[in-house]
């Protein structure tokens, strides 16, 4: 069948997810609904946002400085109410996930923890070329923080398929850096193209010679399955306002 937007709108039918849409303030551009591509950058407010916040209010109003403690949501356990489901829209567990921070702090916090170059000659980081501006400028930061120069330390690996990387270009790049190579940061979707990494194969195969792998998942929780915990994913950070839908920041 041809790509029409009757065909179109008849898999919209079948699809049983379809009802969602009712949830979501869909903007309005000139008397029509929009379709709204843009969930990569600022996801949909979901209609029932309002009476959470509103609620929220309340809480504040009726304890003050009480409500850190008091209630039916206290404040100072929010990280503790959001931990289960998170962790199920990532494939971790419970006890590896928080809710906290911005991305680019958590990813700063990340590489704190695991980028240890010490005085060894496996000192480099291995991303993509073209990466998120933010990412890689944390990245050449703490490059710089351990005393290390970013043109010696970051190598950055080139698509090799048009805009896309091939999994095994990926993985002979690891093999061919595997004696320098201290930490590993790519995308799990890359926010430019859509494409979705392999992350169980590309962990697996840095896993071989000792390298840490970290994800940033920013265009990936909320819109791609994913199990980091069984892939044996070493870190990930990732942030709420794009597809988990949870508002601007």
């Amino acid at each position: 069948m041809k790509p029409t937007l009757e065909f179109a709108r008849e898999l919209d039918q079948q699809d049983g997810l379809r009802e969602f849409r009712n949830e979501f303030m869909i903007p309005d551009v000139d008397g029509k609904s929009d379709v709204y591509f843009v969930g990569n950058s600022l996801g949909l407010l979901p209609k029932r946002t309002a009476q959470f916040v509103q609620k929220e209010i309340e809480h504040w109003g009726k304890y003050g400085v009480r409500g850190h403690f008091t209630g039916e949501h206290p404040w100072m356990a929010y990280h503790e109410f959001l931990t289960e489901p998170m962790a199920a829209i990532v494939g971790g567990r419970p006890s590896e996930v928080v809710t906290m921070n911005t991305l680019t702090v958590n990813l700063h916090l990340m590489m704190a923890t695991f980028y240890r170059p010490g005085n060894t000659k496996r000192n480099k980081i291995l991303i993509e070329k073209h990466a998120f501006p933010s990412d890689k400028n944390a990245v050449e930061s703490q490059i710089r923080l351990h005393g290390n120069s970013p043109e010696e330390c970051l190598i950055e690996i080139a698509s090799d398929q048009g805009e896309m990387f091939s999994t095994s270009m990926v993985v002979e790049q690891i093999e061919n850096h595997k004696n320098e190579l201290a930490l590993i940061l790519l995308p799990g979707v890359q926010y430019y193209t859509g494409q979705v990494f392999e992350m169980q194969k590309i962990t697996s195969a840095a896993h071989k010679h000792d390298i840490i792998v970290g994800f940033d998942l920013a265009h990936a929780a909320g819109n791609v399955e994913m199990s980091l915990h069984d892939w044996g994913v070493d870190f990930a950070c990732w942030c709420s306002y794009k597809y988990l839908n949870s508002g601007p920041g």
